[in-house]
């Protein structure tokens, strides 16, 4: 015998006996029905109308999906970043609002560079930071790379779906890009960082691993960024790295063993220190790209 269709009020309570979060019930509730995910104030307008068969089974999968620790931005299909609405799913990191936090750094060196400052987005994933730049600095000219084709796959269709012009490249940090490539005013990255055993690893089990989790230490990826970027940075150049909550120290010996100035960290949101950059330096000598030293 089938059930009675649930009313959307009836709906959110079988939710919150399920304990699912109130808002993340809500969202995926306007999901299904096609409606904006953040007009709570519809669901409420509409407290007593009946979901039809293949709205509720839709609504019960996306909650059972949810308690299992999915993210939302993979449930809804997209994320805002910055203030863009970005194409997000199981191939990409779920951008975070951290990460926010190195986009604004970014812009506020560009002043300091070049009227037209060539950008380098490392590992963009869904092309978040790379948007982000080149949608509040259009002036700029940005590049971006990543190993995975499935990542670059969604980097490439939120750019166009933004109309923003970031020129993409496929390949591992700075060996992506061709030695005809301009060397960048700016190169910024947001790596794995993660300790491959690290116990929180297994609350990210719906995220690609690759882009999580790097060696012994977690500083695998961002060694190797830091060795190669002086090859393709000009005089005065910056890099900006975001890191794990307990990195910063680690991450500024690094940039300041292979040369780097001015080097300093970001706070993020909740006051850790979670982005440490440095200025290659214009006495720095400037070295050829296909001559760098990879790690």
């Amino acid at each position: 015998m089938s059930q009675p269709p649930l009313s959307i009020a009836d709906a959110l309570r079988q939710a919150q006996l399920q304990q699912l979060p109130r808002l993340d019930a809500q969202m995926l509730l306007l999901h299904v029905l096609g409606q904006s995910p953040r007009d709570r104030a519809w669901l409420l307008a509409h407290d007593d109308d009946l979901l039809d068969t293949a709205t509720q089974a839709r609504w019960e999968a996306l909650c059972l999906r949810r308690l299992a620790g999915e993210p939302m931005a993979y449930l809804l299909g997209q994320r805002e970043f910055f203030g863009l609405e970005l194409q997000v799913d199981a191939r990409v990191l779920d951008p975070r609002p951290d990460t926010e936090i190195l986009v604004e750094w970014a812009l506020e060196l560009l002043p300091s560079l070049a009227s037209s400052p060539a950008i380098a987005d490392l590992g963009t994933g869904s092309g978040a930071i790379a948007c982000a730049i080149a949608a509040h600095a259009p002036g700029a000219q940005v590049f971006a790379c990543d190993a995975s084709d499935d990542a670059l796959a969604v980097a490439r269709s939120n750019a166009e779906q933004l109309q923003l012009p970031v020129q993409f490249a496929h390949g591992c940090w700075l060996q992506a890009f061709a030695p005809a490539t301009p060397r960048f005013d700016l190169i910024v990255s947001n790596p794995p960082y993660i300790r491959a055993d690290d116990p929180h690893l297994q609350a990210l089990m719906h995220e690609p691993l690759s882009a999580l989790a790097s060696g012994i230490d977690g500083l695998d990826d961002i060694r190797a960024i830091i060795a190669q970027a002086p090859a393709w940075l000009k005089p005065g150049g910056w890099l900006l790295l975001e890191h794990g909550y307990d990195q910063s120290e680690a991450v500024q010996a690094l940039l300041r063993q292979q040369g780097f100035a001015a080097v300093q960290s970001r706070q993020d949101l909740a006051s850790i220190a979670r982005c440490t950059g440095g200025r290659w330096a214009a006495s720095s000598p400037q070295l050829d790209p296909e001559q760098a030293s990879i790690v």
